[in-house]
Protein backbone atom coordinates (compact mmCIF):
# COMPACT_ATOMS: atom_id res chain seq x y z
CA UNK A 1 0.00 0.00 0.00
CA UNK A 2 2.98 2.35 0.52
CA UNK A 3 3.60 2.44 -3.24
CA UNK A 4 -0.03 3.41 -3.87
CA UNK A 5 0.16 6.23 -1.33
CA UNK A 6 3.43 7.46 -2.82
CA UNK A 7 1.93 7.49 -6.33
CA UNK A 8 -1.18 9.32 -5.11
CA UNK A 9 0.93 11.98 -3.39
CA UNK A 10 3.17 12.47 -6.43
CA UNK A 11 0.39 12.77 -8.98
CA UNK A 12 -1.79 14.95 -6.74
CA UNK A 13 1.01 17.53 -6.58
CA UNK A 14 0.92 17.88 -10.37
CA UNK A 15 -2.76 17.60 -11.33
CA UNK A 16 -5.80 19.22 -9.73
CA UNK A 17 -8.47 17.09 -11.43
CA UNK A 18 -8.02 13.34 -11.13
CA UNK A 19 -10.28 10.33 -11.84
CA UNK A 20 -10.02 9.24 -8.22
CA UNK A 21 -10.33 10.83 -4.79
CA UNK A 22 -8.61 10.46 -1.44
CA UNK A 23 -10.52 10.94 1.81
CA UNK A 24 -8.49 11.28 4.99
CA UNK A 25 -8.91 12.42 8.58
CA UNK A 26 -7.07 12.46 11.90
CA UNK A 27 -10.26 12.33 13.99
CA UNK A 28 -13.33 10.13 13.63
CA UNK A 29 -15.91 11.24 11.08
CA UNK A 30 -19.55 10.26 11.55
CA UNK A 31 -21.51 11.27 8.45
CA UNK A 32 -25.17 10.43 7.90
CA UNK A 33 -27.09 10.05 4.64
CA UNK A 34 -24.11 10.11 2.28
CA UNK A 35 -25.47 9.95 -1.30
CA UNK A 36 -23.76 7.46 -3.62
CA UNK A 37 -24.68 8.63 -7.10
CA UNK A 38 -22.75 5.97 -9.05
CA UNK A 39 -21.08 2.63 -8.21
CA UNK A 40 -18.14 3.46 -5.93
CA UNK A 41 -15.03 1.50 -4.98
CA UNK A 42 -13.54 2.47 -1.60
CA UNK A 43 -10.12 1.05 -0.76
CA UNK A 44 -9.25 1.57 2.90
CA UNK A 45 -5.50 2.05 3.25
CA UNK A 46 -5.41 3.06 6.91
CA UNK A 47 -8.06 3.04 9.64
CA UNK A 48 -11.55 1.50 9.60
CA UNK A 49 -14.68 2.38 7.66
CA UNK A 50 -18.08 1.49 9.15
CA UNK A 51 -21.19 1.51 6.95
CA UNK A 52 -24.82 1.40 8.07
CA UNK A 53 -26.27 1.48 11.56
CA UNK A 54 -28.27 -1.61 12.52
CA UNK A 55 -26.39 -4.09 10.31
CA UNK A 56 -23.01 -2.42 10.30
CA UNK A 57 -20.43 -3.38 7.69
CA UNK A 58 -16.79 -2.88 8.71
CA UNK A 59 -14.10 -2.37 6.09
CA UNK A 60 -10.61 -2.46 7.59
CA UNK A 61 -7.22 -1.37 6.29
CA UNK A 62 -6.19 -3.74 3.50
CA UNK A 63 -9.79 -4.27 2.42
CA UNK A 64 -12.15 -2.67 -0.08
CA UNK A 65 -15.89 -2.12 -0.20
CA UNK A 66 -17.72 -1.67 -3.49
CA UNK A 67 -21.01 0.24 -3.13
CA UNK A 68 -23.87 0.41 -5.60
CA UNK A 69 -25.73 3.69 -6.03
CA UNK A 70 -27.80 4.66 -3.00
CA UNK A 71 -29.54 7.86 -1.89
CA UNK A 72 -28.31 7.59 1.72
CA UNK A 73 -25.54 5.60 3.42
CA UNK A 74 -24.44 6.20 7.02
CA UNK A 75 -20.64 6.19 7.39
CA UNK A 76 -18.01 6.33 10.11
CA UNK A 77 -14.36 6.88 9.17
CA UNK A 78 -12.21 5.85 12.12
CA UNK A 79 -8.50 6.70 12.28
CA UNK A 80 -6.12 4.05 13.58
CA UNK A 81 -2.56 5.02 14.51
CA UNK A 82 -3.37 8.69 13.95
CA UNK A 83 -5.11 8.60 10.56
CA UNK A 84 -7.85 7.36 8.28
CA UNK A 85 -6.91 7.17 4.60
CA UNK A 86 -8.96 5.77 1.71
CA UNK A 87 -8.84 5.74 -2.08
CA UNK A 88 -12.17 6.23 -3.91
CA UNK A 89 -12.89 5.43 -7.56
CA UNK A 90 -16.29 6.20 -9.06
CA UNK A 91 -17.49 4.15 -12.03
CA UNK A 92 -19.71 5.19 -14.92
CA UNK A 93 -22.42 2.86 -16.12
CA UNK A 94 -20.59 2.52 -19.44
CA UNK A 95 -17.67 0.93 -17.56
CA UNK A 96 -19.84 -2.14 -16.90
CA UNK A 97 -20.64 -2.77 -20.58
CA UNK A 98 -19.81 -6.35 -21.51
CA UNK A 99 -19.34 -7.45 -17.91
CA UNK A 100 -21.24 -10.69 -17.15
CA UNK A 101 -24.15 -10.16 -14.76
CA UNK A 102 -24.88 -13.54 -13.25
CA UNK A 103 -26.54 -12.18 -10.14
CA UNK A 104 -30.33 -12.13 -10.41
CA UNK A 105 -30.77 -9.35 -7.87
CA UNK A 106 -28.88 -6.11 -7.46
CA UNK A 107 -26.00 -6.09 -4.99
CA UNK A 108 -25.81 -3.28 -2.43
CA UNK A 109 -22.16 -3.83 -1.55
CA UNK A 110 -19.19 -6.14 -1.94
CA UNK A 111 -16.53 -6.47 0.75
CA UNK A 112 -13.16 -7.99 -0.09
CA UNK A 113 -9.42 -8.03 0.54
CA UNK A 114 -7.06 -5.75 -1.36
CA UNK A 115 -4.68 -8.50 -2.42
CA UNK A 116 -1.35 -7.91 -4.13
CA UNK A 117 -3.05 -8.48 -7.49
CA UNK A 118 -5.72 -5.87 -6.76
CA UNK A 119 -3.06 -3.47 -5.50
CA UNK A 120 -1.08 -3.85 -8.73
CA UNK A 121 -4.17 -3.12 -10.83
CA UNK A 122 -4.96 -0.02 -8.74
CA UNK A 123 -1.34 1.09 -9.00
CA UNK A 124 -1.48 0.90 -12.78
CA UNK A 125 -4.71 2.91 -12.84
CA UNK A 126 -3.23 5.65 -10.64
CA UNK A 127 0.04 5.80 -12.59
CA UNK A 128 -1.80 6.04 -15.92
CA UNK A 129 -3.57 9.20 -14.72
CA UNK A 130 -0.36 11.09 -15.48
CA UNK A 131 -0.53 10.46 -19.20
CA UNK A 132 -3.68 8.66 -20.29
CA UNK A 133 -6.65 10.35 -22.02
CA UNK A 134 -10.17 9.63 -20.73
CA UNK A 135 -10.69 6.79 -23.24
CA UNK A 136 -7.71 4.92 -21.77
CA UNK A 137 -8.79 5.65 -18.19
CA UNK A 138 -12.21 4.20 -18.99
CA UNK A 139 -10.49 1.00 -20.10
CA UNK A 140 -8.47 1.00 -16.86
CA UNK A 141 -11.67 1.28 -14.84
CA UNK A 142 -13.17 -1.58 -16.80
CA UNK A 143 -9.96 -3.55 -16.12
CA UNK A 144 -10.51 -3.12 -12.37
CA UNK A 145 -14.08 -4.40 -12.69
CA UNK A 146 -13.03 -7.40 -14.77
CA UNK A 147 -10.28 -8.28 -12.33
CA UNK A 148 -12.67 -8.22 -9.37
CA UNK A 149 -15.13 -10.35 -11.33
CA UNK A 150 -12.52 -12.96 -12.20
CA UNK A 151 -11.23 -12.99 -8.61
CA UNK A 152 -14.65 -14.30 -7.61
CA UNK A 153 -16.52 -11.08 -6.83
CA UNK A 154 -19.16 -11.85 -9.47
CA UNK A 155 -21.66 -9.59 -7.71
CA UNK A 156 -19.87 -6.65 -9.29
CA UNK A 157 -21.77 -7.48 -12.47
CA UNK A 158 -25.07 -6.83 -10.71
CA UNK A 159 -24.11 -3.28 -9.76
CA UNK A 160 -24.46 -2.04 -13.30
CA UNK A 161 -28.21 -1.54 -13.51
CA UNK A 162 -29.68 0.92 -15.98
CA UNK A 163 -29.12 4.68 -15.71
CA UNK A 164 -32.19 6.28 -14.16
CA UNK A 165 -33.70 9.64 -14.93
CA UNK A 166 -32.59 10.78 -11.47
CA UNK A 167 -28.99 9.90 -12.41
CA UNK A 168 -29.24 11.95 -15.60
CA UNK A 169 -30.68 14.96 -13.76
CA UNK A 170 -27.95 14.59 -11.12
CA UNK A 171 -25.31 14.76 -13.86
CA UNK A 172 -27.05 17.76 -15.43
CA UNK A 173 -26.76 19.74 -12.19
CA UNK A 174 -23.02 18.95 -12.17
CA UNK A 175 -22.62 19.97 -15.81
CA UNK A 176 -24.36 23.29 -15.16
CA UNK A 177 -22.20 23.97 -12.07
CA UNK A 178 -25.23 23.78 -9.76
CA UNK A 179 -26.66 27.00 -11.08
CA UNK A 180 -30.40 27.28 -10.72
CA UNK A 181 -32.19 25.18 -13.32
CA UNK A 182 -35.87 25.85 -13.92
CA UNK A 183 -38.28 22.97 -14.16
CA UNK A 184 -39.08 24.02 -17.74
CA UNK A 185 -35.40 23.92 -18.74
CA UNK A 186 -34.97 20.44 -17.26
CA UNK A 187 -38.09 19.20 -19.06
CA UNK A 188 -36.84 20.72 -22.32
CA UNK A 189 -33.43 19.12 -21.87
CA UNK A 190 -34.95 15.65 -21.52
CA UNK A 191 -37.76 16.29 -24.01
CA UNK A 192 -40.57 15.35 -21.66
CA UNK A 193 -43.50 17.04 -20.01
CA UNK A 194 -43.52 18.13 -16.38
CA UNK A 195 -46.06 15.44 -15.47
CA UNK A 196 -43.96 12.72 -17.14
CA UNK A 197 -40.79 13.88 -15.39
CA UNK A 198 -42.45 13.95 -11.99
CA UNK A 199 -44.09 10.57 -12.59
CA UNK A 200 -40.79 8.93 -13.57
CA UNK A 201 -38.98 10.37 -10.58
CA UNK A 202 -41.79 9.20 -8.28
CA UNK A 203 -41.49 5.70 -9.80
CA UNK A 204 -37.77 5.81 -8.93
CA UNK A 205 -38.67 6.75 -5.35
CA UNK A 206 -37.37 10.29 -5.47
CA UNK A 207 -38.24 13.87 -6.47
CA UNK A 208 -36.58 16.75 -8.28
CA UNK A 209 -35.80 18.48 -4.99
CA UNK A 210 -34.24 15.33 -3.52
CA UNK A 211 -32.09 14.83 -6.64
CA UNK A 212 -30.87 18.43 -6.49
CA UNK A 213 -30.15 18.24 -2.75
CA UNK A 214 -28.19 15.00 -3.16
CA UNK A 215 -26.21 16.48 -6.05
CA UNK A 216 -25.32 19.77 -4.37
CA UNK A 217 -24.74 18.43 -0.86
CA UNK A 218 -22.85 15.38 -2.13
CA UNK A 219 -20.52 17.62 -4.11
CA UNK A 220 -20.01 19.92 -1.12
CA UNK A 221 -19.08 16.90 1.01
CA UNK A 222 -16.59 15.84 -1.65
CA UNK A 223 -14.98 19.31 -1.75
CA UNK A 224 -14.72 19.47 2.05
CA UNK A 225 -13.01 16.08 2.07
CA UNK A 226 -10.62 16.65 -0.81
CA UNK A 227 -9.75 20.37 -0.87
CA UNK A 228 -8.77 23.18 1.46
CA UNK A 229 -11.20 25.62 -0.15
CA UNK A 230 -12.85 28.04 2.30
CA UNK A 231 -16.35 26.95 3.29
CA UNK A 232 -17.78 30.12 1.78
CA UNK A 233 -16.27 29.26 -1.61
CA UNK A 234 -17.60 25.69 -1.42
CA UNK A 235 -21.03 27.06 -0.59
CA UNK A 236 -20.86 29.29 -3.67
CA UNK A 237 -19.62 26.48 -5.93
CA UNK A 238 -22.61 24.38 -4.88
CA UNK A 239 -25.12 27.06 -5.77
CA UNK A 240 -25.84 28.52 -2.33
CA UNK A 241 -26.04 32.31 -2.03
CA UNK A 242 -25.82 32.15 1.78
CA UNK A 243 -23.05 30.33 3.67
CA UNK A 244 -25.21 30.13 6.80
CA UNK A 245 -28.03 28.55 4.79
CA UNK A 246 -25.56 26.08 3.30
CA UNK A 247 -24.19 25.13 6.73
CA UNK A 248 -27.73 24.66 8.05
CA UNK A 249 -28.71 22.38 5.14
CA UNK A 250 -25.42 20.47 5.43
CA UNK A 251 -25.94 19.77 9.14
CA UNK A 252 -29.57 18.76 8.65
CA UNK A 253 -28.57 16.27 5.96
CA UNK A 254 -25.26 14.88 7.23
CA UNK A 255 -25.57 15.36 11.00
CA UNK A 256 -22.62 17.74 11.37
CA UNK A 257 -21.65 21.19 10.13
CA UNK A 258 -19.02 21.86 7.44
CA UNK A 259 -16.80 23.34 10.18
CA UNK A 260 -17.21 20.19 12.30
CA UNK A 261 -16.15 18.04 9.36
CA UNK A 262 -13.13 20.24 8.65
CA UNK A 263 -12.01 19.89 12.28
CA UNK A 264 -11.73 16.10 11.85
CA UNK A 265 -9.00 16.72 9.28
CA UNK A 266 -6.89 18.98 11.49
CA UNK A 267 -4.39 18.09 14.21
CA UNK A 268 -5.32 19.45 17.62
Amino acid sequence: MKDIISSIVDISQIYDELPFSVYSSVHEQKILNVPISKPLLIVVINGDKHLGQQREVVCKAGQFVFLSDSPAVHMRNIPIEKSYYALLIEFDYEDFAGLPAHEANSTEYILGDTTATVQQCLQQFIDSCAWAPEAILALRRKEILLLLYHLGYTGVGAMMGKPKLSHKIHDLFHERNFQELSLDSICDHFAMSESTLRRKLKFEGTSLKAVKDNATLGFSLHLLQTTSHPIGLISEKCGYSSQSRFSERFKTHFGLTPSDLRKTKLEE
